[in-house]
């Protein structure tokens, strides 16, 4: 039941998408400017890591996709909280978690679709990377979609206005953005700067991500950046359940 149920509410989400190819174009716009604006000036600069400049920027602009994208997700559910469009859901025999996972793979698919297109770009612009690298890539994007796609949802049911919503989530994706260093290698920054950084998990993740990217498959980097993005998408998805089933949606 629960897998029936969470393919239904898939495809519900995912027609909805597809009728509307502003949000897939527009979702990937601001990477795709951030690569073809921000990458050039990094070419040929000491960086302070393995790997050339798009091997640093692409890993980070993916995971950017996930952090802003899914992120503001749960303004979805806002616009339907108001019409009443979960209340009528409420009254179904749908399963609470199939009523969250059918969202979350949703936008986890759309993500994924958005990636592909960055990585393309990137591809043509310069980017050298080996195939199995790309598609962890993905994976972690895929994990860190789930995860923030789960909290954002989560955190929309206990709101109830976009004025309360918005400014919440940029509170925490920008510092987020730039202090896990999606843009440019934390070992760039300040020793204090630095170790605040390890407190984020999409830390870990870029790490790994940039070592994935240059073909590094066992170092420590990797295996952390698996367990936190494990853990962190567990967790989120416990939360994101609990609080669906207790506000009745």
């Amino acid at each position: 039941m629960l897998a029936a149920d969470t393919a239904l509410i898939f495809g519900r989400y995912a027609r909805q998408t597809l009728s509307s190819k502003f949000q897939m174009l527009f979702g990937v716009l601001m990477p795709l400017l951030y690569l073809v604006l921000f990458g050039p000036l990094l070419t040929g600069l000491p960086l302070g890591s393995r790997g050339s400049s798009w091997q640093i920027l692409v890993p980070g602009l993916l995971l950017q996709l996930g952090v802003f994208g899914a992120g503001f997700a749960g303004f979805s559910v806002l616009i339907e909280k108001n019409w009443g469009v979960l209340e009528r859901m409420r009254v179904t025999p749908v399963s609470r978690l199939a009523l969250l996972l059918g969202r979350v793979l949703r936008d986890t698919a759309l993500f994924l679709c958005q990636a592909v297109l960055l990585v393309l770009a990137a591809l043509a612009m310069g980017l050298r990377a080996p195939l199995a690298g790309i598609l962890i890539g993905f994976a972690f994007v895929a994990l860190l979609t789930v995860s923030l796609a789960s909290l954002s949802y989560a955190f929309a049911l206990r709101v109830n206005t976009p004025g309360e919503f918005g400014p919440a989530i940029n509170t925490v994706t920008v510092p987020s953005m730039l202090l896990s260093g999606l843009m440019l290698p934390m070992t760039l920054a300040p020793g204090w700067l630095d170790v605040l950084s390890h407190f984020l998990p999409v830390r870990y993740l870029v790490d790994a991500m940039r070592d994935a990217y240059v073909g590094s498959y066992a170092s420590a980097h990797m295996l952390y950046g698996v367990l936190v993005a494990v853990a962190f998408a567990a967790g989120a998805v416990t939360v994101g359940t609990r609080v669906f089933r207790r506000a009745g949606a």
